[in-house]
């Protein structure tokens, strides 16, 4: 009988072990795949420094403030962040070209207007009024220094600005994430055509234009922001002194 026992008892205890086994593989094969910490940063660093517009002046790698913004970041915030750049770019590079016209003083023509509004005769009292209630002209505006200019600006004119600004964000949200355009920077307005050549997007003439333009802006961005900075702290640049 305790042999009997002895022998159930056994049976029992692998019977047991077998059926934990089992539920121990099931449960494995749900279980996420062992993947270190490590190899995913690795994988996800790669994609960024692949993205379009990190070139040789880094190394070909996403600087370390960049990279650490889009450590955990989704494909779909590393777009946002291509967009964000290429648009200040465009205003930076418009922003450097306004502040070099202002500080140089040149009178830009004003809708072919009286004298005092356009480039041929820049004085005179009948010059046309930029508003009416502070009694600020396009003369006055074009003797003003460049942050002077912009505070001369009424009201009005700043509503108009962000009327316009708004419009083309409401354009390009539509075209870059309701439209899925797979391009940053491209919010369907291409007046030169120059998607429309051989290739378009793909053609390697295009794809160094863009790579250009972004280069260009990164430097309009840093150039802006030291002239203004210059124009805030006279002396501040290249290095600041009293």
């Amino acid at each position: 009988k305790l042999h009997r026992k002895a022998n159930y008892t056994i049976q029992a205890t692998m019977k047991t072990a077998a059926i934990l086994s089992l539920f121990a593989g099931s449960a494995a094969a749900f279980a996420p795949a062992n993947v270190s910490p490590r190899t995913s940063t690795v994988a996800e660093m790669s994609k960024i420094d692949s993205a379009f517009g990190v070139s040789v002046e880094t190394g070909n790698k996403c600087p370390p403030i960049g990279a650490w913004i889009l450590e955990d970041a989704q494909p779909s915030a590393t777009k946002w962040f291509q967009n964000a750049e290429i648009k200040h770019g465009r205003i930076a590079m418009v922003a450097t070209i306004g502040f070099m016209v202002q500080k140089s003083g040149v009178h830009m023509p004003l809708y072919l207007g009286p004298t005092g509004s356009n480039a041929f005769h820049p004085e005179s009292a009948n010059d046309w009024l930029l508003s009416s209630s502070s009694g600020v002209t396009f003369s006055d505006l074009a003797h003003a220094a460049p942050l002077d200019a912009i505070q001369m600006v009424p009201a009005a004119g700043f509503l108009q600005i962000l009327f316009v600004a708004g419009w083309f964000e409401s354009i390009a949200y539509y075209k870059q994430w309701v439209k899925e355009s797979p391009i940053p920077g491209d919010y369907g307005y291409d007046p030169l055509g120059f998607t429309k050549r051989e290739g378009g997007w793909d053609s390697a003439e295009l794809t160094s234009l863009r790579l250009k333009e972004i280069k260009n802006g990164r430097v309009a961005m840093m150039t802006i922001a030291a002239w203004v900075s210059e124009e805030l702290i006279p002396g501040a640049l290249p290095v600041w002194h009293p």
